[in-house]
């Protein structure tokens, strides 16, 4: 049995309830482009929201991170992965988790006591040493505990909200003889999964104990089953190796022989097909997801030249082969497969014509160059072209000149600084992150869609939000350019509304009968079967995660300050609340 199954089934014997996986493209979070972590898609319930399901909850969840973009290619690292995650809201705390955890890595996943060892954390900054969980480990027979400082095993996101010591849970990954004592330095102990005690608040005063306490764990599926699995290599285990052996098939080398091409193309097609399945409607670009979208599917690109791959449509055979392994678990890639595969073709396309074009530009540059190539021109090739720095000094040589790959290395390190700014980001505000402006700009973008719906198509819906205590921007699917006739139609409707005073009401419902009353929702499959609707009055009904202001009349006024085009058939309406 697959693991995510196997992790479902032990925590729903254990009272907990499962919760659809959130989609990669995060609604409302303007603090990153995706969902990097399990636990992220429920910061409302950890800071006190009640979720519609209960206070166990369980799930398996997409994730997506690329501030470790040019790591991909070694053993270990993957842009998408998949997180297993089990929470406790308010309900059991150390001693039911530390049990769960242990009874699944030793009952059900028959890992052997001896190859297990724990962090727990030292105390430190007047909080104190975490004790209560080194005895829980103890009395289970796990004696290999390390204590750490804050850095390991204290956690909070960003600067204040609720935060608390975590204890991870490590595996021998050698055949060496399991040491008597437990070093985390030591590189074949990995860790496998971590439980955070969130006991503690973090504000400007300091520290104080939460009344209500959350548990929230996280376990890395890919790189639990290669342990599983006995491989030190994550790319073999089951997860990888049809899609590695499909790979070396199609191409000129193996994989022992060019184990790095091999990798990249696997993880990032992979990647590529969940953010273009994604309900969200990613399409590459210039911009934001994506830019992002755009590098994976390109890096990919010169990787399969790299390897001399000649099939024409080797992108579409790895992404079919990807949707087939995961449809069971994502229904959103079977259902916009035809999307996925059109859109990894055209960009493929379209940047074989860039790398034609960037080969006839780096003949015209190499006529003006005497010795070297100096670093701009060769970041030019690279950033105009996708020009890897390997193609150009390869170019190069053949015309017996040098090229700056220092200089090139410091512009690149510079580029990559700023990349990552854009794509990873942190939990902004931790999970203190809903300022009440924040708040009424999420009130907002439902009087919006609603007004949106009567002044430009009854079938306009909402495409993706991103909200900051600034500003709102909302997409919507929509066929051409606003007028000034309409935006002016919009925008007095939804502060009529607004002037209006309208109550918010909520209330929680089964999903089949919030789709029957006629709510609307963004990503219905991200739903569990019991859901929260927010109402206001008679003009908006939607399914959605909160919070929300009370009543209208505490939004202020709102003004369309831009709207433009964000992908084929969505626009973008920028907005704010004065």
């Amino acid at each position: 049995m697959n693991l995510k199954d196997l992790y479902i089934d032990f925590f729903v014997s254990k009272g907990h309830k499962q919760i659809p996986s959130a989609p990669v493209v995060p609604e409302n979070d303007p603090s990153v482009l995706f969902n990097t972590a399990g636990m992220q898609p429920l910061i409302p319930y950890l800071m006190g929201q009640p979720h519609p399901y209960g206070t166990r909850l369980v799930d398996y969840q997409k994730c997506i991170r690329t501030n470790d973009l040019e790591s991909i290619g070694d053993k270990t690292h993957h842009t998408f992965f998949e997180m297993l995650g089990n929470w406790s809201l308010g309900d059991y705390f150390k001693k039911e988790s530390i049990n769960y955890s242990f009874e699944f890595l030793t009952k059900v996943l028959n890992i052997p006591i001896n190859k297990l060892a724990v962090t727990v954390f030292n105390g430190e900054d007047g909080i104190p040493k975490d004790t209560e969980s080194a005895e829980i480990w103890k009395n289970l027979g796990i004696n290999k505990i390390a204590y750490l400082g804050k850095e390991d095993n204290f956690w909070i996101a960003g600067e204040a909200g609720p935060c608390g010591p975590d204890t991870e849970i490590f595996y021998f990954r050698s055949d060496d003889e399991v040491p008597d004592n437990f070093d985390p330095n030591d590189d074949r102990w990995v860790e496998i999964w971590n439980n955070v005690f969130m006991q503690y608040y973090k504000d400007n005063n300091g520290i104080t104990e939460l009344p209500k306490k959350n548990v929230d764990t996280g376990m890395g599926y890919e790189r639990v089953t290669a342990i599983l699995e006995g491989v030190n290599d994550n790319y073999l285990s089951s997860v990888w190796i049809d899609i590695i052996k499909k790979i070396e098939s199609l191409s000129k080398f193996s994989y022992e022989e060019n184990p790095e091409s091999i990798r990249i193309i696997a993880d990032h097609i992979r990647t590529s097909v969940f953010i273009l399945g994604d309900e969200a409607g990613i399409k590459p670009s210039n911009t934001d997801q994506g830019y992002i979208l755009r590098r994976l599917i390109r890096r990919a690109i010169r990787h399969a030249k790299k390897l001399e791959i000649e099939s024409s449509d080797w992108e579409n055979i790895i992404a079919n082969m990807i949707i087939d392994k995961y449809k069971k678990y994502y229904s959103e890639l079977n259902k916009n497969k035809d999307i996925i595969l059109d859109e990894l073709t055209k960009e493929k396309n379209k940047f074989n014509k860039t790398l034609e074009k960037g080969l006839r530009e780096f003949e015209k540059i190499i006529t003006n160059v005497d010795k070297v190539l100096n670093k701009d021109l060769a970041f030019k090739l690279y950033d105009t072209y996708g020009f890897p720095i390997e193609l150009t000094v390869e170019l190069a040589k053949e015309k017996n000149i040098e090229v700056d790959v220092n200089g090139f290395k410091e512009k690149f390190k510079a580029h990559q600084e700023l990349s990552r700014t854009a794509s990873s980001g942190k939990f902004k505000g931790g999970l203190a992150g809903d300022s009440d402006k924040e708040i009424k700009y999420h009130t907002a973008t439902h009087l919006l869609n609603a007004a949106l719906k009567q002044v430009v198509d009854k079938n306009v819906h909402q495409k993706g939000s991103n909200i900051t205590a600034e500003r709102m921007r909302f997409d919507f699917s929509c066929d051409h350019k606003l007028s000034d006739e309409e935006k002016q139609k919009v925008e007095e409707l939804v502060n009529n509304w607004i002037n209006q005073k309208i109550d918010v009401t909520v209330k929680e419902m089964s999903k089949e009968d919030a789709i029957k009353s006629g709510a609307e929702c963004m990503f219905i499959e991200k739903y569990p079967d019991i859901v929260t609707v927010y109402s206001i009055g008679d003009i908006s009904k939607e399914l959605c995660g909160g919070p929300h202001v009370k009543n209208t009349s505490e939004l202020g006024k709102f003004k369309i300050i831009k709207e433009e085009a964000s992908s084929a058939g969505v626009r973008r309406i920028k907005a704010i609340l004065e």
